[in-house]
């Protein structure tokens, strides 16, 4: 179940992309719940303000792609980095398989070797540091016994 927080948003997402203004989100959601302002409605009252906006032709999600999936890493060195995590979670070697899993990986193994650490994977832009991603996920494939190919 969605919170409220995120609920919030996915209005607020919904209002904009079929070009609603505050006012006109405000009447919408004071029809579909007889409250206008989002900080007095309940997860239910939320859920019925989203409805309404699907009516409207709010789309949900994005076209061509499977809910909850994240784009295609842009390049193919990032790729490699999602495979051999994939490869650790399908061996059950990981605690955390999903894509917050391997950024919390990330955070953990190189906050104190790297300046910053980006807070997703498929923002890494120096050569380096995804080579560094690389290597240790190797590694751990290697002493897990994890096949590589």
């Amino acid at each position: 179940m969605a919170t409220s927080e995120s609920l919030r948003k996915l209005v607020h997402l919904g209002c904009k992309q079929i070009g609603l203004d505050n006012d006109t989100r405000r009447d919408l959601q004071l029809v579909a719940t007889g409250k206008a302002s989002m900080a007095d409605m309940t997860d239910a009252d939320l859920l019925r303000v989203v409805e309404a906006l699907k009516q409207r032709g709010f789309k949900v999600g994005f076209p061509g792609r499977k809910p909850g999936r994240h784009p295609v890493a842009p390049r193919a060195d990032l790729r490699l980095i999602h495979v051999l995590w994939s490869k650790l979670g399908d061996a059950n070697a990981l605690e955390r398989p999903g894509r917050d899993g391997l950024n919390a990986f990330i955070r953990s193994r190189f906050e104190g070797k790297w300046q910053a650490v980006p807070i997703d994977v498929d923002t890494l832009r120096d050569s380096d540091q995804i080579n560094d991603v690389i290597r240790a996920l190797k590694d751990w494939c290697k002493r897990k016994e994890v096949p590589l190919q």
